[in-house]
């Protein structure tokens, strides 16, 4: 059975100090029918800690935005498989198109990743996403399908969560459309082997689309950027109407 998973990805932003106070007013304003409903905090690693101890034995749990796939090394600031399962940490993001832009991240290193992610008893979510070029070309599934055949091989699908992110939609505010994004991530389940990972849609999912998002029925929850900053706005998407 497909599990359903709200994530919200902070990126750089919260000091520990902002993280408490994000918890203090996200806490009071989960309903109670969210207990369907895995949300998960996608936190700095600065944060992790803090927020590990703080959030232990409750209804949330934590994720990190990277993890390396050796378990130690001559690697400066990395983290690895070990370091994050020690401070209790559940998910961890591989393979973010802003990590792919910016960071030289290849399908190459993702898949190490994930497989160092599962090694160490870590869910990975997996980033899968095409380029407004690429989709104005035409290309858009075809870019997707090869980076599946890219990122999982050796990747075990009974322990995993994909996020298809479409890039130009992150952060522009610029939303796929709910139907679009279903019929893209019920092309990504088609290549998979196990039908029940969890696909989440990200890209600018906002308090007014959630609804719609989650009302389409292959989508099993959103990966939240900039909307998760906030704990009444990432309140209002845990909380949505299904």
């Amino acid at each position: 059975m497909r599990k359903i998973i709200i994530a919200g990805n902070w990126k750089m932003y919260m000091t520990q100090a902002q993280s408490l106070e994000f918890l203090q007013v996200f806490k009071s304003e989960i309903e109670e029918r969210v207990g369907t409903r895995e949300i998960v905090l996608c936190a700095p690693f600065t944060a992790l800690g803090l927020l590990s101890k703080t959030l232990h034995g409750g209804i949330i749990r934590l994720g990190a935005q990277n993890i390396h796939w050796e378990s130690e090394g001559p690697y400066t600031g990395e983290i690895s498989g070990p370091m994050l399962k020690e401070i209790g940490v559940n998910y961890v993001i591989v393979g973010h198109s802003e990590r792919r832009q910016y960071f030289g991240e290849s399908d190459q290193t993702a898949n190490m990743r994930l497989r160092a992610a599962q090694k160490y008893g870590l869910t990975p979510i997996l980033c899968v996403g095409e380029s407004k070029a690429q989709r104005d070309a035409g290309d858009a599934e075809e870019v997707i399908i090869n980076q599946l055949k890219s990122d999982l091989p050796g990747v075990n699908q009974q322990d995993l969560v994909i996020a298809y992110e479409p890039i130009w939609a992150i952060g522009t505010g610029e939303t796929c459309a709910a139907t679009e994004a279903n019929r893209v991530i019920k092309l990504i389940r088609s290549q998979l082997y196990n039908p029940d990972v969890t696909i989440q849609y990200g890209g600018s999912v906002k308090p007014d689309n959630i609804d719609e998002i989650m009302q389409q029925n292959e989508i099993d929850g959103a990966l939240v950027g900039g909307a998760s900053l906030d704990p009444l706005t990432f309140a209002r998407i845990v909380n949505y109407l299904a």
